[in-house]
């Protein structure tokens, strides 16, 4: 049988995508440890770029009056869906042992609420991450630069070493030794999540639905900013059937990242604070090359990311180069204070030549964004409104059929 390159292949819908590996420190505390990223930090595929003194914390909510984990949740192996065989191995994650089929939690009496646990744990952060943004974005003086705080949905992953094996996997069920383990955060949950999401929680919270977007991304490198990736949305022009650039933006900037453990569901949760910045000072020239690289991108629903280029037209001349493909179709709701999104992704890596498809879900808090914006605005103000919404996401967005393996 002739050799099919693995972007030609094809995928069922069930497969399940690997976690994006990612160049974390998973420290919580504030000390001589901590890990902090600058902004030519960039991640295994070129995508993931931090800010100047940002930070990556990791924390588990909640745990018992000795702070240590309760008896139902044990540090367990996970096996997922690998297009490459090296990925996926040595992860483990909290498992909550005790829930049902529909993950619901478990009844635990505990001095405070889990939504006040994490506002505790993330606002000191928080605050700090975005006095430093408003800070910069004051020197840039750009007004197509924006912040933006996510919640995503998922499950922590650690990265275990080789010589811990399964027999003493649950003598490293301690917070000071999984703060050391490098982790990532899986995004991909099943479909049934997502239909439960749909069709009980966004009536429930009241979001209304805003529109539906069938988009591909691609995301550049640039040779002479090899530390600035950018992404273009696209949309296919139905009179040519071909893609033609909308908005092009740099990757966004990380400033902080809290990932939490709920240790009573089976779902975890990122919180992420990021500078957004739209590229607008292209030249004639520079516009016309990508747009005559997007151009001569093909459609095609059988590969994965569902758009190839010509052999030899990946690129533009020597500058501008594809490095992936998502092909998105998203529904947003949205609310005054929130926005959900639920987006299903096909993914393409040109560098890895390996190929994804997921189910993600995430809020845009943007009440929060808005509060910090304001001068001179009491942290207890933030405080209240963060809560809020951890509460609703708590509720709400964390319980899930059981789908690691």
């Amino acid at each position: 049988m002739a050799y099919v390159p693995p972007h030609r292949r094809h995928s069922k819908e069930s497969e399940r995508p690997l976690p994006t590996p990612e160049l974390l420190a998973p420290q919580f505390k504030k000390n001589s440890n901590d890990k902090q990223y600058n902004k030519s930090n960039v991640g295994w595929s070129g995508k993931v770029v931090y800010a100047d003194n940002s930070t990556h914390r990791w924390c588990a909510i909640p745990l018992d009056d000795e702070n240590q984990f309760p008896s139902f949740v044990n540090l367990e192996p996970v096996a997922l869906e690998s297009a490459e065989q090296t990925i996926g191995k040595n992860r483990v994650a909290l498992i909550n042992t005790s829930l049902n089929n529909e993950g619901s939690e478990v009844k635990w009496n505990l001095p405070r609420s889990p939504w006040e646990s994490i506002t505790e744990n993330v606002l000191e952060d928080l605050l700090s991450a975005f006095k430093d943004m408003r800070n910069e974005m004051k020197s840039a003086k750009s007004k197509e630069e924006y912040p933006t705080l996510v919640a995503k949905v998922g499950k922590v992953l650690f990265h275990r070493s080789p010589s811990v094996n399964g027999a003493s996997i649950r003598k490293e069920l301690c917070t000071e030794i999984l703060k050391q383990w490098r982790r990532s955060f899986y995004t991909n949950t099943p479909v049934s999540y997502k239909e439960r999401i749909v069709n009980e929680v966004v009536p429930k919270i009241g979001v209304d639905f805003k529109d539906e977007e069938d988009i591909y991304e691609v995301q550049l490198s640039d040779s002479t900013k090899p530390d600035l990736p950018f992404s273009c949305k696209c949309r296919v022009m139905e009179e040519h059937g071909k893609l033609q650039p909308c908005t092009i933006k740099f990757n966004p900037v990380r400033n902080m990242v809290m990932d939490i453990s709920c240790t009573t569901k089976n779902l975890d949760l990122r919180l992420m604070l990021c500078t957004k910045k739209l590229v607008t000072d292209l030249t004639d020239d520079e516009m016309q090359s990508i747009t005559d690289l997007i151009n001569s991108a093909i459609l095609d629903p059988n590969v994965k990311g569902g758009l190839r280029w010509p052999l030899g037209k990946e690129s533009s001349g020597d500058r501008y180069r594809v490095v992936r493909v998502w092909h998105v179709i998203a529904n947003t709701y949205r609310n005054s204070s929130l926005t959900l999104k639920v987006k299903h992704t096909d993914r393409f890596d040109f560098r890895t030549l390996t190929g994804e498809t997921s189910w993600w879900t995430s809020l845009v808090l943007e009440n929060v964004v808005s509060k910090l914006q304001e001068e001179n605005v009491e942290a207890s103000t933030i405080s209240e409104i963060l809560k809020e919404d951890m509460q609703l996401i708590w509720e709400n967005f964390l319980s899930c059929e059981p789908f690691l393996t």
